[in-house]
């Protein structure tokens, strides 16, 4: 673990003292490709993997899960046990939260996993203290929010975002519209369907010549950068939601709470005072992008007290019926809608109808 590390830090250190300019593209390339196979063997050494960490194995339920990361006594701790039934103990020093602490919001129908995550600290992509299991939790979240101290939110932001960085979970970002495959033979078949992009042919032989890759088709849909084409090679990186909430805002004035509101993704509480909390839970909300919606047994009126909770990009009928039960799609003969999908209530549909929200649905089997 500590070659892998050394290792790392000396590309870092060589990465950041040469100069970026066209000269330089392939070595850095090459340079950055090495970066990210051994970042890949800290976060998954061959082999297997090895012992598990006590406390780590937390069981996922409920719809989506939340993980909550943040520096130790920024105030995760009571954040959790005031959104949720869950204890975490609470206390004002340093690093007292040493296991993975889940608990169970509900809101809008939906049972959601929040997970304290024990706090971490600089370094933790890089093996120090418990930072590695921490940050292999986040990669199974739906959504991370990352809880700052409103009195030193930039410089805690900028660290925590390059830990997860290191470990390849990408915040609020999409993935780059590159199109790579590898083949047998045939050679490298390198396309850009845009104007103007920072990677040139050479760093892309560099690129791949490190992952031992000559046989590839490879479109460039977008102004990919290095680090982009990296990433697709990988195939392992994490795309997703990112709220960074500031906490402890009864601690400075109205002033600086307009100044510190400014950070992009953010919402300011104090969960102490359990300020701004019901407009937190409308954020993890929005950013979870899940709709809910109600069923209708035949001659029966629709049960709102228990809708089903679909992602807005799986929100098919189909996507429906094998949210229900695995066996309804293939017993599937049509549905009745009722809502703001349909013009006609109640309208009927077909597996490949896509829902809206509280849209009430009524299916119909096979005989």
């Amino acid at each position: 673990m500590s070659g892998i590390v050394d290792k790392i830090e000396e590309i870092e250190h060589e990465i950041s003292r040469t100069q970026k300019n066209k000269r330089t593209e392939k070595h850095l390339g090459l340079l950055k490709a090495k970066l990210a196979k051994l970042r890949s063997d800290l976060l998954l050494p061959r082999g297997g993997g090895g012992k598990k960490e006590e406390g780590f194995d937390v069981a996922k339920t409920g719809e989506s899960r939340i993980g909550l990361i943040g520096f130790p006594s920024v105030g995760k701790s009571t954040l959790l046990n005031k959104l949720t039934s869950s204890e975490s103990e609470v206390a004002s020093y340093e690093f007292t939260t040493l296991t993975t602490v889940p608990g169970i919001i509900y809101y809008m129908g939906a049972k959601l996993q929040l997970l304290d995550l024990p706090g971490i600290i600089e370094g933790a992509a890089k093996g120090t203290g418990r930072g590695k299991q921490v940050i292999g939790v986040a990669r199974t979240c739906n959504l991370i929010i990352i809880m700052l101290d409103v009195l030193k939110p930039l410089k805690h932001k900028a660290i925590l975002e390059k830990e997860l960085d290191g470990f390849g979970i990408r915040l609020n970002k999409k993935p780059p519209n590159i199109v790579f495959n590898k083949k047998a033979k045939g050679g490298l078949n390198y396309v850009t369907t845009v104007p103007q992009t920072n990677l040139d042919i050479e760093t892309v032989k560099s690129i791949l010549k490190e992952y031992r890759i000559f046989n590839a088709d490879i479109t460039v849909k977008c102004d990919a950068s290095i680090d982009d084409l990296i990433d697709v090679i990988e195939g392992n990186r994490i795309y997703m939601p990112c709220l960074y909430v500031l906490n402890k805002i009864d601690q400075i004035s109205l002033t600086e709470l307009k100044l510190v509101s400014k950070v992009p993704h953010s919402i300011p509480i104090s969960a102490h005072q359990e300020w701004n909390l019901d407009g937190l839970l409308e954020r993890i909300w929005e950013e979870l992008d899940l709709i809910r919606i109600y069923t209708k047994p035949k001659g029966e009126i629709p049960d709102f007290s228990s809708p089903i909770i679909v992602p807005r990009k799986k929100r098919k009928v189909k996507d429906l019926c094998r949210k229900i039960h695995k066996n309804i799609i293939e017993q599937f003969k049509f549905a009745y809608v009722w809502g703001s999908s349909v013009k006609h209530n109640p309208q009927k549909v077909g597996k490949e109808h896509i829902l809206d929200d509280e849209d009430v649905v009524q299916i119909v089997k096979k005989f």
